[in-house]
């Protein structure tokens, strides 16, 4: 932004942007992560005090078709409230509960019915990204089923083997040799560096009947991860079993992959040996240099020092071990199941798992893992 710009937080301007295009997606706009990306960019070159400026840059980068334009007029009228994007830079929540306040009590709204639609849907699509899934309706399920299907999984990135050309780094022997020769003279150096690919990320997804009210929505966001790097994820099922799912989950649709994925594990509602899953998966397969996420509530039915043996195993292979845990998402929670206290020591991170934002930011933990 510009120095003009500046006398506002520049992350909440971001906030703020990044929910208005979370908040455009749930209305059915095409305002992906890379639409957003060509947001905030223009925004650096904008007045953002400007409405109108603001307006036209999200109507520019953030529309798709012509059938986006009126759903992006009323999202923007009900995100904003009539108010400047400066007012809006101290955080989203503030403008939801804005927008909230605005609603009738009594589940009906004042006014025009097209001009108060959208506040209802801005505000309730933001409350709709930290509500537990367990505790939604199937409507608003399928709502948060339908985001997740958008997110787009920005894997942090390993140097690979294999090099490729470069402006700096080392020098590039054989071609610089094979230019100079087909040119007859040496023209200039060539150099290479180390090329990079995307970070492996293996999940396990619990489908015990402890897991029921989650497993689903982890298999929608481990199909996301599936779609958004397909030769670098691998997902597995656990609960009595070690089930494979990565194939089923290629499938481009969500309906179709959660179908095919379903129809593939044969442990659903049972318990958790997570501890004999893990077991043999490190006799079968390699965790090495991968991010290992294990999505469960900790209940083991196993042993918890057979659990404990293999976690310590696994430490040793894994670049970084995230345990997902839908309970953790609570202020109150505890670790305190035998899964978790045996698991606890070699875990680098401990996250939630309950909520669309939580699903949102283990993807930005996976970016910059």
């Amino acid at each position: 932004m510009t120095d003009r710009d500046a006398s506002g937080d520049a992350g909440g301007l971001v906030a703020v942007m990044t929910g208005f295009a979370r908040t455009l997606r749930a209305a059915g706009v095409a305002a992906d992560h890379d639409r957003t990306q060509s947001l905030l960019a223009a925004l650096a070159h904008l007045d953002v005090t400007d409405r109108a400026a603001v307006y036209w840059a999200g109507r520019l980068t953030l529309c798709a078709s012509p059938d986006d334009l009126p759903r992006y007029d009323r999202c923007f009228a009900a995100y904003f409230a009539g108010r400047r994007a400066t007012l809006a830079r101290t955080a989203v929540t503030s403008v939801t509960r804005h927008l909230a306040a605005r609603e009738d009590p009594g589940g009906e709204e004042e006014g025009d019915g097209e001009a108060t639609a959208a506040p209802a849907t801005a505000s309730r699509a933001e409350i709709l990204r930290h509500r537990d899934v367990a505790r939604l309706t199937e409507a608003e399920r399928a709502e948060v089923h339908r985001l997740l299907a958008l997110l787009r999984d920005r894997r942090a990135r390993r140097r690979s083997r294999r090099f490729e050309r470069a402006h700096r780094g080392a020098l590039d022997r054989r071609r610089t040799i094979r230019e100079a020769l087909r040119k007859g003279e040496v023209a200039g150096l060539r150099h290479r560096a180390h090329a990079t690919r995307p970070r492996t990320v293996v999940l396990f997804v619990d489908v015990s009947g402890s897991m029921a009210p989650y497993a689903e929505t982890l298999l929608r966001f481990a199909h996301a991860l599936v779609r958004s790097e397909p030769r670098a994820t691998r997902v597995y099922s656990v609960g009595t079993r070690l089930t494979p799912l990565t194939a089923e989950l290629r499938h481009r649709d969500p309906g179709t992959a959660l179908n095919e994925a379903s129809k593939a594990i044969p442990d659903w509602s049972g318990g958790t040996r997570l501890g004999e899953e893990l077991r043999e998966y490190l006799s079968r397969f390699s965790a090495r240099g991968a991010i290992v996420v294990i999505a469960s509530d900790g209940w083991e039915r196993g042993d918890p020092g057979l659990l404990a043996a293999q976690m310590a195993r696994l430490s040793r292979q894994a670049y970084r071990i995230i345990w997902v845990n839908p309970h953790k998402g609570y202020e109150d929670y505890q670790p305190l199941t035998g899964g978790m206290r045996a698991a606890l020591p070699y875990i680098d991170d401990l996250v939630a798992g309950h909520s669309l934002a939580a699903y949102e930011q283990l993807s930005e933990r996976l970016a910059h893992a």
